[in-house]
């Protein structure tokens, strides 16, 4: 098996530090010394790595995992074989993440392709953009005409920064990732390839031919957002599109104009939001679903995989189906329609 990995531990941390840092308390053998130097898997993690079980379908593993030290829940701790230590904390998985950015703190967010500091000679900066301290502009990156970008922010290679945009500070722009007509926080992770700020789509259609309606919003992106790769958001219309703070949007998401979606949600992959609907805080939107223009989706809504969400959806509701209906009425009519299969199969 091939060992390379991208990513270099920091470290050694003793066991103990790691607890401390990440909210756990050291059980089972209880070593506080134990060195820990990476992590892995809980079937594969060998000497030396922290690992996690959160999962009843992995407790097998616990038994026979080589790992120094497992994250797990406090109802675990009577199948862990004597010898192991353990990091106990109320959600292991949140343990394990928390550990996994103190040992790998360059996974976060995308890195300088080229390892370089400052400003690339072979970036261009426009006339008028401003640069705070500590920003790298990498090779082939272009930042327009009275942009503005905060301490600490990466522009990586390939990307475009357009004219007017403003970055807030610790930000990262991903390889080939454009941004334009946009006012973005701080710690925002925009990945590779995505596009913000582009046209909505807007036409209105008179005598058979489609004319183009000047799209003039903004795209107004708040602190600690990351967006996938390859992902779309344009710009509002005549009002602004707005992705709240701390929200995740997945690879391969489109965003159409004037949509707001509020704080903390959760968009999976290949979601598409039409231009116009609003999401609450705390909406999850599972991964193809799709969701119609000027409707909203109530704070902490879910939204399963594949749906079509054509009606406005209530506060906490869960929806799945297309149309979407209420996701208990859609199991009870899949398993009407398992049973009649098996029926008719059966005669």
């Amino acid at each position: 098996m091939n060992t390379h990995s991208f990513f270099v531990p920091t470290g050694p941390w003793s066991l103990a530090a790691l607890a401390e840092r990440t909210g756990a308390s050291v059980g089972g053998a209880g070593n506080d010394e134990l060195q820990i130097t990476s992590a892995g898997p809980i079937e594969a993690a060998g000497p030396g790595c922290v690992t996690f079980l959160d999962n009843a379908k992995y407790l097998d593993h616990l038994a026979t995992t080589k790992a120094s030290a497992v994250y797990c829940a406090e109802r675990f701790i009577d199948r862990a074989p004597a010898g192991l230590t353990l990091l106990v904390h109320d959600k292991p998985s949140q343990g394990y993440a928390a550990a996994l950015s103190l040992l790998f703190p360059t996974a976060l967010r995308p890195q300088p392709v080229t390892g370089e500091t400052g400003v690339s000679p072979n970036a261009h900066v426009s006339e008028g953009a401003s640069l705070e301290h500590d920003v790298v502009v990498e090779a082939g990156a272009v930042i327009g005409k009275q942009a503005a970008i905060g301490a600490g922010s990466h522009i990586l290679a390939g990307s475009v920064v357009g004219a007017g945009v403003q970055i807030g500070r610790n930000c990262a722009i991903g390889p080939r990732a454009t941004v334009t007509n946009t006012l973005m926080g701080d710690r925002v992770i925009v990945h590779a390839g995505a596009s913000v700020g582009q046209d909505g789509f807007g036409y209105a259609t008179a005598e058979r031919k489609h004319r183009k309606i000047p799209q003039i919003g903004r795209v107004v992106i708040q602190d600690d957002v990351e967006i996938g790769a390859n992902s779309t958001i344009d710009r509002g219309a005549n009002r602004d599109t707005v992705i709240g703070e701390g929200t995740k949007i997945d690879n391969l998401v489109q965003i159409g104009h004037n949509v707001v979606i509020g704080r903390h949600c959760i968009i999976v992959g290949l979601v598409g939001i039409s231009g116009s609907a609003t999401l609450g805080d705390y909406v999850i939107v599972g991964g193809q679903a799709g969701i119609v223009g000027h409707i909203t989706i109530g704070d902490g809504a879910q939204v399963g995989g594949g749906s079509g969400v054509h009606n406005t959806v209530a506060a906490g509701e869960r929806v799945m189906g297309y149309p979407a209906i209420p996701a208990s009425q859609w199991m009870r009519a899949a398993a009407r329609r398992m049973r009649d299969a098996r029926k008719g199969k059966d005669e």
